[in-house]
């Protein structure tokens, strides 16, 4: 019988780096462990996906932050319907993101309920994906830091639904993120450190106390 796979999560608001992270890690598990992984970066992850997600990041289309709830929720739905079977291969899935990014934009960001966010996502995705085997968060402290990450990106053709909220928001987001891994007793990851200092401890994290249920 082939055992399931492990689900991993890199969490964290805009600029913190979580997608260069999960490529990362993506590497090292399959040169160091032999295994391989599906990657998503919610939104996107599959057509259908990538699709909806051209929705959310435009931001000159007009919504309310339900309406983002539903959107995130098709589209996580759409991705793990094909991670789920990722993992029953014994790969593992890893995601840049997952429903804790609504809690923190659509949320604490926006006034959602959270129930409201956790109950439309376990009706509409599963139990399982709101329990993954290992979830790390990133956070910045410094908005300016954030800011300038951004930009360093450069100008794109439609603007950002989120990344280009004010300060306010971007505020509330940040904070989101220290009372998520609060509360689900999540130590987050200092993400002014250098790309290859947060990697060693993500693979330190995995690699250290869990190896006997993730290896």
């Amino acid at each position: 019988m082939i055992e399931p796979g492990k689900y991993i999560v890199i969490e964290g608001s805009d600029g913190t780096g979580k997608s260069t992270q999960v490529e990362l890690l993506a590497d090292w598990l399959a040169e160091e462990k032999g295994i391989d992984s599906f990657i998503a970066h919610e939104p996107a992850g599959t057509p259908m996906a990538d699709a909806i997600r051209d929705i959310i990041k435009n931001g000159n289309l007009e919504r309310d932050p339900v309406s983002d709830l539903l959107l995130f929720t098709a589209a996580r739905r759409e991705i793990w319907r094909e991670a789920r079977q990722t993992l029953k291969l014994g790969n593992w899935v890893l995601s840049a993101r997952n429903y804790l990014s609504t809690e923190a934009y659509q949320g604490y960001g926006d006034g959602v309920d959270l129930g409201l966010i956790r109950n439309t996502t376990r009706e509409f995705v599963g139990q399982d994906y709101l329990t993954p085997d290992h979830t790390f968060i990133l956070s910045i402290n410094s908005e300016e830091e954030r800011a300038a990450r951004i930009d360093s990106r450069g100008e794109l053709d439609n603007p950002d639904t989120f990344e280009m909220r004010d300060a306010s928001f971007q505020s509330r987001v940040n904070q989101a993120y220290i009372k998520i891994a609060r509360s689900y007793g999540i130590s987050p990851i200092d993400a002014a450190r250098s790309v290859d200092e947060i990697h060693e401890i993500i693979k330190r994290r995995l690699d250290s106390s869990h190896s006997d249920t993730l290896f």
